[in-house]
């Protein structure tokens, strides 16, 4: 019979069913932003001066609910970690402090495995912040504060499934997250220590030192090598160009595959050629320390294909290309 059913429902249906439910958990978030009032704001105000940890608590589908608003929390700059509560009552709630903040969310405010530990919390004199969809329930009525996430129903068709209940307290929880952020001065960078692995992180903490070649691997040759040399050199290296430098390996420019075929168009002969007298000049340069994404930046605005890195009297410490960029994924 189920198989039948499942066979008969057509494109349209599943379309009208898909959009009842967004349009049902879009009413549900849009219900909420009337409850940002004073709890939130003391809600707040117990996680900011917190001085241990944030701990959330959920059972079911709020315990997922939870997990997420506790890594959401902790990468902003709120450090949180959530607890089990039926593992709480065997023994984990002894990762519970004095010093903490108890962040709970289920939706009955009922739930037997977080009323059970609810004395033990008290007795830590910790505050209790409560996120439920019944502010009359046992959770609402001991929390130092409650955030009403009730919703008028479910979006499962049954009214049973938590589904708007649940897109509720995440989305309070992430509303709790950004304000907390925002009032913490919490920065781009701050975020991406917290995600070194990521996009962001490798481009807001990678510097050029990082990545760069350095020693053997630089492509460089001294002022009075001919062009043939030059050549040698920035095929042996990769880099697509070499460094020109004096005789304390100061940079006096540098010569590029563009410096090629420019003087390829002139005719000029590559075993008589001086290489400083087709190279360019001075040119763009980098610092060490200097992010690896302001060498993208650099890259992508002047149109070129590789750095040189230099102290601050030109010496020659490094040099880096866009390939070395793509390998570190700052690109």
């Amino acid at each position: 019979m189920n198989e039948h059913k499942r066979k008969q429902v057509s494109p349209d249906r599943l379309i009208r069913l898909a959009s009842s439910v967004l349009e049902m958990e879009a009413d549900a978030i849009h219900a909420l932003t009337a409850r940002i009032d004073q709890a939130f704001v003391d809600a707040c105000c117990h996680m900011l001066a917190c001085e241990g940890r944030i701990v959330v608590l959920g059972m079911g589908k709020s315990g997922h609910v939870g997990g997420k608003i506790a890594a959401t929390l902790a990468s902003t700059g709120s450090p949180a970690f959530f607890v089990h509560p039926g593992e709480a009552s065997h023994g984990d709630l002894g990762m519970i402090t004095a010093r903490d903040v108890v962040l709970a969310l289920p939706n009955s405010g009922e739930t037997v495995e977080i009323v059970t530990i609810l004395p033990l919390i008290k007795r830590l004199g910790v505050p209790l912040i409560a996120l439920t969809g019944n502010p009359g329930s046992t959770l609402a009525e001991a929390a130092s504060v409650h955030i009403d996430v009730s919703v008028a129903q479910e979006a499962c068709p049954l009214n049973l499934a938590p589904t708007s209940s649940t897109t509720a307290a995440l989305a309070m929880g992430d509303a709790l997250a950004v304000s907390l952020l925002e009032a913490r001065g919490f920065t781009a960078e701050d975020f991406a220590r917290s995600h070194p692995g990521g996009r962001l992180g490798r481009r807001l903490l990678l510097l050029v030192d990082d990545i760069m070649h350095t020693g053997a691997r630089i492509p460089r040759v001294g002022t009075a090598a001919l062009l043939r040399e030059a050549l040698v050199e920035m095929s042996a290296k990769g880099l697509g160009m070499t460094l020109v430098v004096d005789e304390q390996d100061r940079l006096v420019g540098v010569f590029t595959d563009g410096d090629l075929r420019r003087s390829l168009d002139r005719n000029i002969d590559v075993h008589v050629t001086r290489v400083s007298d087709v190279m360019t000049r001075g040119g763009q340069t980098l610092r060490p320390g200097a992010l690896a994404a302001e060498a993208l930046r650099i890259m992508d605005e002047r149109r070129i294909n590789a750095l040189p890195v230099v102290d601050a009297d030109s010496h020659v410490l490094g040099a880096l290309n866009m390939h070395d960029l793509l390998r570190a994924g700052v690109v």
